[in-house]
């Protein structure tokens, strides 16, 4: 994941709606189905699908009144404590 993506994404969502990004990343779930695919090519993919998820947590926690810089910070510091447990 990369912070830069999701706070860009963040402010993609707040600029439109939620509802893109939710189908962006449906769609490209479904690619991931393609058997022809490349193991390089399913790594960008997962890490688009796993940027778009990180954005929509961060959406929410904003939504929920938290500042976006905590949000991305809070939001950071749980997968960086979710890999140390992995």
């Amino acid at each position: 994941m990369r912070l830069p993506i999701i706070k860009h994404l963040s402010g993609f969502i707040e600029e439109n709606d939620e509802d893109f990004v939710v189908e962006t990343i449906e769609t490209l779930e479904a690619l991931t189905e393609v058997p022809s695919l490349k193991d390089e090519e399913l790594d960008v993919i997962g890490e688009l699908i796993s940027n778009m998820y990180g954005a929509l947590e961060v959406h929410k926690m904003i939504k929920n009144g938290t500042s976006q810089k905590e949000a991305l910070n809070g939001f950071m510091q749980r997968v960086v404590g979710a890999i140390d447990k992995a």
